[in-house]
Parts: C-alpha cells; sequence; structure tokens
C-alpha cells in the first residue's frame, strides 16, 4: 500500500487537495495556524456562516479564489459564494445514509454494497477533482460576521488539556529518579550485608523486596505525565446544534447488562434504565438495549412497567431540569427541592410524580416477590402465552421493542427513546462467553436496528447520575483534532452507600483519580468495564484511520520471546495471527481510506472488496456488514421493521459466532473473566488512543458490595481475570509488539494489571517475617551503621515524598490514600492469593471456575450491609497473619520483661514490622467484629484466647532457642537484637 504525504482534512479525512494556484502546493484554509481543511469542508463551513478558523480563530484569507496573506497583517473578512452547493461533492457526515441508499440496488446473488460502493467513491472523488467550484468575491452579511466571531470566540475547540502544574511534577519526577536511586543503594547494602544467624529470614525478605520494587516500577513509571481534561459542553451545541438546522450530533447505543434479578435487584435496574431514556441528549439519537442473559421473565415484567413509567418520568425530568434521573436516587436526596425553583407547579408536580414512582415501586416489589418461587409448568406471561425462557441454559433468542419512534410517545406525546429487551439464545453444548458474549450480541442487535456510531455500556447497578455527561464524551468523539484515533472514553467510578470511611476502599479513589489521569497522559485510561464511551469502528476490530496499516510482511519479531516455557508452535500461531490482522488492516483501509485503491491491482481489489472477506470476519449476516461499512452510522429506511427483527434474532442465534472472529479480534475479546482489559488492549495494540473524562458532577453512579465478604469476592473476580490474562496468549509481557503502536509506559501499565495478584506471595512472606522474627529471637536486618542508617531514613523520606506530592497533583485526601494501601494488604494476602492458585489449577489441571455475580444491596437502611459477617475461605490467610502477628507481640514483650532492660532496644525494631502489618489489617480485624460497640465475635475471642496461651508457653518452654544457644548468642553474634 502506497503512503501519500498529503495531510488529511480534520472534519472528513480527504486529503487536502492542491490550491488553486499551483498543482503542486497543498492547500490551506488557514495560514494562521495551517489548519487542515479541504476545499469542500471550507465551503460547507461558508455556507454555515462560519468565516473564521475553529482552532486560532483568525477569518479565513481568500481574495479572488486564490490564496493570498496581506502584509498589514489585519483581518481579513472571507469573500465567498457557494454555487450549486449540492454538487460541490458529498461532505463525509452524510456519506453513510447516502451509501446505504446506493447499496439498496440488490444484484441477485445478495452482494447489495460492494460494487455501488466503490463506484459512488470513485465519482464523487471525479466530482471533486474534476468540478470543483471557485469561490466568488462576495461581501458576508454583518449578521453571519458577528456569528462566525462569536463561534470563534467560544466555540473553536471542544476540549483541552489542562496540564498538572510544572512545579508538582517536575518535583514528582526528581522524587520518583530519586527514589530509584534510592533503592538501588538500599539494595546493594542490603545483598551485601547478608545476616548469618537467620540466613533464611534474610533471603526470604530480600527476594519479597525486590519483588515490591518491580512492582512498584510498574506502578509508578505509567504515571509519569499525569494529565487532566476539560471539555465545552456549549462549544459543542454551537457547532452541531445551531438553531434552524438539524441536529448533527451523533447517535449514541446504550448498553445496559443483567443476568440475574434475584441478585441484581429489578428496581435498580429499571432506575439505570430511566436515567438513561431522560438523559439530556436529542430524543432521537439515543437507543437504550436492555441484554437479560438469565432469560428471566422478571427482567421482561419489569422493562414493561417501566416503559410505561418513563412516559410520565421522561417529560417531568426534562421538564424542570432535575438531577440525577434516576428516581431512587432522586427522591432519596436529602435537600431543600424548593429552592431555585420558580415554576409554580414544580411542587405539585414533584408530589404526584413520587407518588406514581411509589406505586411502580409496589408494582416492582410486587413482581420480585411473585418470581422467588418458580411454578412447576413454567412461567406464563400476562397474555397466556408460555415463557420462553423458563430454562434459562436453553431457550430461543427474544427481542421486544418497548419504546420506540413509531407511536411510542410521552403524555404529553413528545417522542421517546428507544428501548429494547433481548435476550441471547443459549443452548447446550454452546460456549456462551459469560458477559462478554452477551454484549456482543447486544453490539450486532444494535448494529440490525439503530447502528448509531457511539456505544455506551452500562452495568444494571450503574445509573447516569449527570444528565450532560454523554454531551461530554461528545465533546471529545466529534472533536476534528482528537476525536479520529479515539477507541473509548473512559468515566470514572462513583459509587453510592458507601461508609464515609470507606472501610474496604470500595471507591478506588487511587487508582480512578491518580493512575487512570497518569494512563491519560501515555495513550490513555485501561476499559474498566462500565461507564464507558466506545467508537463502534473501534469494536469492530479495526485500526485507527491517521495510522498506516502494518505490512503484509511484517511479524511479531518478539514471536521468540514468549518461547520461554511455551512451544514453538505457540510462535508460528503468533505470526498468523500478526498476519490475519495485517490483512484486517489493510481491508480496513480500503474500505474507510479508499483514496489509495487505485493501487491495487484487479485481483487485490476484488479480494479486499468481496463480501467474502467481510463474512470471514462478522458472520453470515449481509445487513450486518453492511452496517459495518457505514462509518457514521445509520439503517436503510427501506428496510421494513419485521425483516430487521428477524435479522437481530438471526445475529444473536447461539452458532452465530463460529468460525468467525468475534471474542478474538472483534467485539469484546473472550478469555478471561475481565473481558474490560483485554478489549481495551486490544484496542491500544492496535493503535487506538482513550481519553479519561471526570466531569465536576460525576457521570455515573453505582452500587458497590460493602460488606467484607462480597468485596473480597469482587476483588478476586477482577485478580483471577488478570491471572487468566498472564498465562493467555494476549499477555503484555510479549504480544502486540509486531506493530510497534503500544507505547511503552502504556505496557508497562497493562504488565502491572497482570502482574499485580503474584505480589500476594511475596507479601505474604513479608507480613510473616515480623512474627516469626519475634518468637525466633532473630532479625531480618543486621547491626545497622551510621550509613545505614542514613540510607534506611533517605528511603522512607523518598517514600513518604513521592506519595505526598502525588496527592497535592490529584487532590485524593491522605485517608482514601491509607484505606488503598490498607486494601491493598488485605486483598493481596487473601484474594489475590487464591486467584493465583486458582489460575494455576485452571491452567495445570482444567479446573474452570464459576463466574459469581457480584449481590448489588437493596436495603434501604444506611451501610445496611457494612456489618454483615459472611464466612468464606477468603477469610483464612488474613485472619492467620492477623493471630501470629498478634502472638508475636504478646510473645516479644513477654520475653523483654523476663530478659531485662537490654532486651527492650532490639525489641522495637521488631515490634515495628508487627505493628504494620496489624495497621493494615485493621479494617479486616473491625469486619470481624461486626457492628460497631457490639461485642466482639467468636473469631476475635479465639484470636485473644490463643494469643495468650501462646505467649504462656513461649515463655515458659522457649522452643526455639536452647540454652546452649542462648550462652553462647553473646559472642559473634551480628544482630539487631545484640
Amino acid at each position: 500500500m502506497m503512503e501519500s504525504g498529503v495531510p488529511l482534512c480534520s472534519n472528513c479525512g480527504e486529503p487536502m487537495g492542491s490550491s488553486l494556484s499551483s498543482s503542486l502546493e497543498i492547500f490551506v484554509a488557514c495560514h494562521g495556524c495551517n489548519y487542515p481543511l479541504c476545499r469542500s469542508c471550507l465551503e460547507e463551513e461558508i455556507g454555515q456562516g462560519r468565516a473564521s478558523c475553529l482552532r486560532c480563530g483568525k477569518p479565513y484569507v481568500h481574495v479572488g479564489g486564490k490564496e493570498s496573506l496581506e502584509d498589514s497583517g489585519e483581518r481579513v473578512i472571507m469573500e465567498s459564494h457557494l454555487q450549486d452547493h449540492e454538487d460541490g461533492g458529498v461532505h463525509a457526515r452524510s456519506l453513510s445514509g447516502l451509501s446505504m441508499n446506493e447499496s439498496e440496488v440488490n444484484d441477485g446473488s445478495g452482494n447489495t454494497i460492494w460494487k455501488n460502493r466503490v463506484q459512488s467513491w470513485r465519482e464523487k472523488k471525479n466530482k471533486k477533482n474534476g468540478g470543483m467550484k471557485t469561490l466568488k468575491d462576495i461581501q458576508l452579511p454583518l449578521e453571519q460576521q458577528m456569528g462566525a466571531k462569536e463561534f470563534s470566540e467560544a466555540g473553536h475547540r471542544l476540549s483541552a488539556i489542562i496540564p498538572i502544574s510544572r512545579n508538582k511534577l517536575t518535583a514528582y519526577r526528581a522524587v520518583i529518579i530519586m527514589r530509584l536511586m534510592i533503592l538501588g543503594l538500599f539494595f546493594h547494602y542490603r545483598i551485601t550485608n547478608p545476616v548469618d544467624s537467620a540466613y533464611g529470614l534474610w533471603l526470604t525478605s530480600v527476594i519479597c523486596e525486590i519483588w515490591f520494587a518491580f512492582s512498584w516500577i510498574l506502578d509508578q513509571f505509567p504515571k509519569w505525565s499525569p494529565i487532566s481534561r476539560e471539555a465545552y459542553i456549549d462549544a459543542l451545541s454551537a457547532r452541531y446544534e445551531r438553531e434552524g438546522d438539524s441536529c448533527e450530533l451523533a447517535a449514541v447505543d446504550f448498553f445496559v447488562s443483567t443476568v440475574d434479578p434475584l441478585k441484581e435487584p429489578p428496581l435498580i435496574t429499571a432506575n439505570t434504565v430511566l436515567s438513561i431514556l431522560s438523559v439530556d441528549y436529542p430524543v432521537e439519537k439515543v437507543s437504550c438495549y436492555v441484554s437479560d442473559d438469565g432469560a428471566a421473565m422478571l427482567t421482561f415484567e419489569t422493562m414493561a412497567e417501566t416503559s410505561d413509567f418513563a412516559r410520565k418520568w421522561v417529560p417531568f425530568c426534562k421538564k424542570y431540569l432535575i438531577e440525577p434521573r434516576a428516581p431512587e436516587f432522586y427522591f432519596s436526596q436529602k435537600f431543600d427541592y424548593l429552592k431555585d425553583k420558580v415554576q409554580p407547579s414544580f411542587v405539585k408536580e414533584r408530589r404526584a410524580m413520587k407518588r406514581d414512582y411509589e406505586e411502580y415501586k409496589v408494582r416492582i416489589n410486587a413482581l420480585v416477590a411473585k418470581a422467588q418461587k418458580t411454578p412447576e409448568d413454567g412461567w406464563v406471561m400476562q397474555d397466556g402465552t408460555p415463557w420462553p425462557g423458563s430454562k434459562t441454559r436453553d431457550h430461543p433468542g427474544m427481542i421486544q421493542v418497548f419504546l420506540g419512534r413509531s407511536g411510542a410517545h410521552d403524555i404529553f406525546e413528545n417522542e421517546l427513546p428507544r428501548l429494547v429487551y433481548v435476550s441471547r439464545e443459549k443452548r447446550p453444548g454452546y460456549q456462551h462467553h459469560k458477559k462478554a458474549g452477551a454484549m456482543n450480541a447486544l453490539v450486532r442487535v444494535s448494529a440490525v436496528l439503530t447502528n448509531a456510531p457511539y456505544i455506551l455500556n452500562l452495568d444494571c447497578d450503574h445509573y447516569i447520575n449527570n444528565s450532560k455527561a454523554v454531551r461530554e464524551a461528545m465533546c471529545f468523539m466529534m472533536d476534528p483534532q482528537v476525536g479520529r484515533n479515539l477507541c473509548y472514553i473512559q468515566f470514572p467510578q462513583r459509587f453510592d452507600g458507601i461508609d464515609h470511611s470507606d472501610r474496604y476502599a470500595n471507591r478506588n479513589i487511587v487508582f480512578f483519580d491518580i493512575n487512570m489521569k497518569g494512563l491519560d497522559g501515555i495513550q490513555g485510561p485501561v476499559y474498566v468495564g462500565t461507564g464507558c464511551v466506545f467508537n463502534r469502528q473501534a469494536l469492530y476490530g479495526y485500526s485507527p484511520p491517521s495510522l498506516p496499516a502494518l505490512p503484509k510482511s511484517s511479524s511479531c519479531s518478539w514471536c521468540c520471546f514468549c518461547c520461554c516455557g511455551w512451544p514453538s508452535v505457540k510462535a508460528s500461531k503468533d505470526k498468523n495471527e500478526s498476519i490475519k490482522v495485517s490483512r484486517r488492516e489493510d481491508l480496513n483501509v480500503a474500505i474507510f481510506n479508499l483514496e489509495e485503491i487505485e493501487n491495487y491491482d484487479e485481483y487485490e481489489r476484488s479480494l479486499l472488496t468481496s463480501q467474502m472477506s467481510f463474512e470471514k470476519s462478522f458472520g453470515l449476516s449481509t445487513v450486518f456488514i453492511e452496517s459495518t461499512l457505514m462509518e457514521n452510522g445509520g439503517v436503510s429506511e427501506s428496510i421494513n421493521p419485521p425483516t430487521l427483527i428477524k435479522e437481530a434474532i438471526h445475529v444473536i442465534s447461539c452458532g452465530y459466532e463460529e468460525k468467525s472472529e468475534w471474542g478474538k479480534e472483534i467485539g469484546w475479546i473472550y478469555g478471561s473473566v475481565t473481558e474490560d482489559i483485554l478489549t481495551g488492549f486490544k484496542m491500544h495494540c492496535r493503535g487506538w488512543r482513550s481519553i479519561y473524562c471526570m466531569p465536576l458532577r460525576p457521570a455515573f453512579k453505582g452500587s458497590a458490595p460493602i460488606n467484607l465478604s462480597d468485596r473480597l469476592h469482587q476483588v478476586l473476580r477482577w485478580a483471577l481475570g488478570s491471572v487468566e490474562i498472564f498465562f493467555s496468549r494476549h499477555c503484555p509481557l510479549w504480544y502486540g509488539f509486531g506493530g510497534g503502536r503500544l507505547k511503552w509506559l502504556q505496557r508497562l501499565a497493562y504488565i502491572n494489571t497482570t502482574v499485580y495478584p503474584f505480589t500476594s506471595l511475596p507479601l505474604i512472606a513479608y507480613c510473616s517475617l515480623p512474627a516469626i522474627c519475634l518468637l525466633t529471637g532473630k532479625f531480618i536486618i543486621p547491626t545497622l551503621s551510621n550509613v545505614a542508617s542514613v540510607l534506611f531514613l533517605a528511603l522512607f523520606i523518598s517514600i513518604i515524598l513521592t506519595s505526598v506530592i502525588e496527592l497535592r497533583w490529584s487532590g485524593v485526601s491522605i485517608e482514601d490514600w491509607w484505606r488503598n494501601e490498607q486494601f491493598w494488604v488485605i486483598g493481596g494476602v487473601s484474594a489475590h492469593l487464591f486467584a493465583v492458585f486458582q489460575g494455576f489449577l485452571k491452567i495445570l489441571a482444567g479446573v474452570d471456575t464459576n463466574f459469581t455475580v457480584t449481590a448489588k444491596a437493596a436495603d434501604d437502611a444506611d451501610f445496611g450491609e457494612l456489618y454483615v459477617f459472611k464466612w468464606t475461605t477468603l477469610l483464612i490467610p488474613p485472619t492467620s497473619l492477623l493471630i501470629v502477628n498478634l502472638v508475636g507481640v504478646v510473645a516479644g514483650f513477654s520475653d523483654a520483661l523476663n530478659s531485662g532492660y537490654e532486651a527492650w532496644g532490639p525489641l522495637f525494631g521488631k515490634v515495628f514490622f508487627s505493628l504494620w502489618v496489624i495497621l493494615h489489617l485493621y479494617p479486616f480485624l473491625k469486619g470481624l467484629m461486626g457492628r460497631q460497640n457490639r461485642t466482639p465475635t467468636i473469631v476475635v475471642l479465639w484470636s485473644v484466647m490463643l494469643a495468650s496461651v501462646f505467649s504462656l508457653l513461649w515463655v515458659k518452654i522457649d522452643p526455639f532457642l536452647s540454652n546452649t544457644d542462648t550462652s553462647s548468642g553473646s559472642q559473634g553474634c551480628n544482630s539487631i537484637d545484640c
């Protein structure tokens, strides 16, 4: 494929073309900043009354159809006149609709688009090159001049990067480098000064410390260039929602996924759906798809009730601009709702709406109560029809359009967004791939029915807290300077119903407010599974349009790297996969960057544009394949709805994905329970970038499992997914080197997301060392010299400084940081440890673990789930560490009391490390104790009793040191307690 050196237009992606004065000079619309804008897009800008550059705000300079720059530097108003605007070429924004209309002429063999699409592109190109109209000299009216000036001042950009203060960032980087050098000196001292009297303990501690340093590097350096971003919603409206013109905002398909309505309360799911239907976005641009992967009639009936209630709720939200637009959370707010409300009817309508919502809740709760016991003959719908999904693992595909454009209006006869219920087909003997498979089914269904260019996916318990969140995302996606290479916009996760102290770090503030900002400064944040707006083309496995495609002969030069313990067949598979991806990306260029299609011979051209090539990737659905070619979305109006529904049922059949690229290169990627990390990783490897969007008002809020057991099971699932990725072909240690599109710091971040569970092994060993040292009288550090003391002090200071400066530029509180540190230890010695063992069992013995849905709290009491104690095997390791360290502390003090004054000095060094473990496990201890101000549970009583018994036994029989060892220990001892 030949590469063109001509820059591409920021609006439509076409080459800039040559200037009128010389065919060798590139056309320049703005001489002030060289803003890349082709001639046809420039004419469209002029036709809409925009005479100034979007980037720098200076007026475009054209005189008599020729480009010239006045020496005086005065502002010159563009003089232009558009003749026969419709003959000037088709703009990219309307290209998809035109292409679909042209493609509806069937050639009899089912290939309805391939030949016509290429032919229409050629005609468009010839018309653009040969029939370009010159700009006439005509003075713009004063109103258009003023409108263009206001737009250039207020709307010349849709988003901006807000860098961290230079002083803070420079100091932050300097401390990181200083800490890295101190670590080198520290390990030199530790390795060259072994403790001979406790060699095993010393060696264990050094190995653990080396791993901790490696883990710190993986976590720290991806935060080298943190940034923040700002979106300009008013500029978005000024550009794409101009008064008198049709709305040009892109359509968005919303995905809501649910599995078990008994664990994920239907009322919570309904609130999420209601917040979507009432979002502040053009109603014709919004479609909501609810995936019921459990085929529960309870979810179906809940959506039916929700669609009826939405006819009242949606107009109420938009009339009074309430926030949030999920009724359960809006009515539960504790604030004066009479404040700042000028409409006299608001109080009356609010009371009526609250009464309607309470009645709606009663109906939903009645459905839940009825669903507690399954009838012997199966479920029957209200019309007497048997429910097709009575067998959750053996049922046909089901689609029900509850709200749509045909007759679905609110109580004021206004149009409502589309609401579609989807339950994909399931049959025994087929692999359904859990949530990832359900999300891929939604991608295909939505492409057939609405085909919005962007997709926003939410968990069933994450409602829209900021009704303008979609507009915030569109400020990036539709920004000509930023949006071309964006695969997704990730929002932070925020939660309701968490205690103020956030005992188990449910908010993950450090990750969302520090780590994700750091990744945004590299190639973009990782995908975290919810609250994410996707570019549909990125989900189809294509590479970004502005990056060159991989050469066909390229292969992964790092294939040899994966030979560490892997057979040579693995390397050949990776090579074949690289070639396959290269061909797909060449196909991508042929379809969406058709400027270079003439460089192919007839055979290659027919191969690249053949329908068979697409069917091997996307499956056997002509309607769906047509939708993938529409870069700007949309469906054909000539296809009747029953045909679309029939095709939608076909694309969610359980055998549709067989022999296709779904789950391998297309859609959500299979192979891990954390399909979110894997999906985002594949996109970044193709060269896409992502953006982190943090509105002042949180975009989405969800529910979190706040009791200890459920929280640990959630962390276990995340860690297990990371271990699965580590042992898969997608491991960041060796995957994706062939294209060179994944930046090195971004790769470090992905490596960190896959190896962090393995830190549990050195962590649990390191947490056991203090107790062992107290019980044996030995220590892992020799007698400290002055140089060694300075070195240890410098290490502690560098650790503190790194954290302090990190908290300053991120705005994270010290309490949130400390909670994160505590739960890092709690989760590390419990959930992460079990995840590593389960991962090894899956790889070595083929024992697969079942995916467990995290129960969402539905109790109205504040923090009602916080004090619930549920016993699980995950509690055994941290409980054991607590008991051992408590026993060690008591035994150490008992031994010091018996040994005299000389033993107290060495004791404090050992007790310090043991108290470090106990303080980090303190929230875990409170979780074992149950409700505050209540008598401790039997677990704590056993801990105290065991600590007392072992300490007395220690003082009485002294099992670790004999008398001869004690008498001779004063000669030649180099431990800290000498």
